[in-house]
């Protein structure tokens, strides 16, 4: 890969100065996209809709998808010289990175039960964000990003390595208790009871947003800052949106479980 690397840049500046535009322009999409959001839910999972395109099966979109969030950093790390890789703050980095994405890309597809279609539309942005995403989180972390020796005992990392850790426990627990909802045989919704759900309807949501923020901490760039920040406006907006249609559907929901912040919001 570094042939191809060296075609697409004249010089490594080059790749780091185009690293940090797709970071800022990363934070001006997530402006663009909180406006649309107020209008128009994402358009996928029980608010699918026909006018974005043909359904893609389900656990094919979700596998296809997030797959280049994986594939394409594995091959910046392993199939390039990843001149960082040797560092201890960017390999733990780095190894957060990619526990998300093992089990999002590799293991999350094949335990969905059920599932409503996924929009083409939907699906291929999808694709697009996990190629560029995938790309300047792990090509900063492994070929660029510079931390002091002692950075793994700084209060932000150490702050955010915790946050990062409880947010991943969070959301593998939510979609376990998501996917163990109903019965087999049974269809339609259920209110999701037990875990971070007892508090409020996005737990998923809030164990990414709570994960994502702290990789940003930890890792201190532009580059995870701008993925936290998109990561929580998208999210927020789905968990208000489905707080409301619990609220909506189910006459007996809980009074006191807020939409995405214990005890807030």
């Amino acid at each position: 890969m570094d042939a191809l690397l060296s075609r697409l840049f004249s010089s490594e500046d080059e790749e780091l100065y185009i690293l940090d535009c797709m970071g800022y322009f990363m934070v001006f999409m997530a402006a663009c996209t909180f406006v649309s959001l107020l209008f128009e839910n994402v358009p996928y999972g029980r608010y699918a809709s026909s006018r974005y395109g043909f359904p893609v099966n389900v656990r094919f979109a979700w596998f296809v998808q997030e797959l280049p969030a994986f594939l394409l950093p594995f091959c910046l790390v392993f199939w390039t010289s990843s001149a960082k890789t040797s560092l201890l703050p960017n390999q733990l980095l780095i190894a957060m990175y990619f526990c998300h994405y093992v089990q999002r890309a590799l293991i999350y597809p094949f335990l969905i039960r059920g599932g409503k279609p996924t929009p083409f539309v939907s699906f291929a942005l999808a694709f697009v964000f996990c190629m560029y995403n995938g790309y300047m989180q792990v090509r900063y972390l492994s070929h660029y990003a510079e931390y002091p020796s002692s950075w793994v005992t700084h209060p932000c990392f150490i702050i955010g390595s915790v946050l990062w850790l409880v947010g991943w426990l969070v959301n593998v627990h939510s979609d376990h208790i998501l996917r163990n909802l109903r019965k087999p045989g049974e269809t339609g919704y259920k209110i999701p009871t037990g875990g971070m759900f007892e508090y409020v309807s996005g737990a998923n949501f809030l164990g990414e947003i709570t994960e994502w923020a702290g990789f940003a901490l930890a890792g201190h760039s532009v580059h995870s800052s701008a993925f936290a920040i998109f990561t929580t406006v998208v999210l927020a907006s789905r968990a208000v949106a489905h707080h409301k249609w619990y609220i909506a559907k189910f006459e007996d929901y809980p009074k006191n479980r807020k939409a995405l912040i214990p005890f807030l919001l």
